[in-house]
């Protein structure tokens, strides 16, 4: 199992109950990759210097996961489909 450190950027309007739900979401997927989710921050709302997907501002989430290296391939794929994802950033943690 190696860590990983990943960034997910939601659109600027996204909802609590959104956001508990993409979580929700999320945790349940990583399961499903044989991994875990070991921690989760909400960095809250940012202006991004670019607009992304007609957006100006982004709920930036950062999450701390432990997962198999063979999982993290599918794991990605699953999130570039995920339509409220408008970035996001895996990062193995060593």
């Amino acid at each position: 199992m190696n860590n990983y450190e990943l960034t997910v950027i939601l659109e600027g309007k996204t909802t609590s109950a959104k956001k508990k739900s993409f979580l929700e979401g999320l945790d349940k997927i990583v399961k499903i990759f044989e991994g875990k989710v070991k921690s989760a921050e909400d960095w809250g709302v940012k202006e991004m210097f670019h607009e992304i997907k007609k957006q100006k501002t982004g709920l930036y989430l950062h999450l701390n996961i432990e997962m198999p290296a063979k999982s993290v391939k599918g794991f990605e794929t699953k999130l570039r489909t995920d339509d409220s994802v408008l970035r996001h950033l895996i990062v193995v943690v060593k």
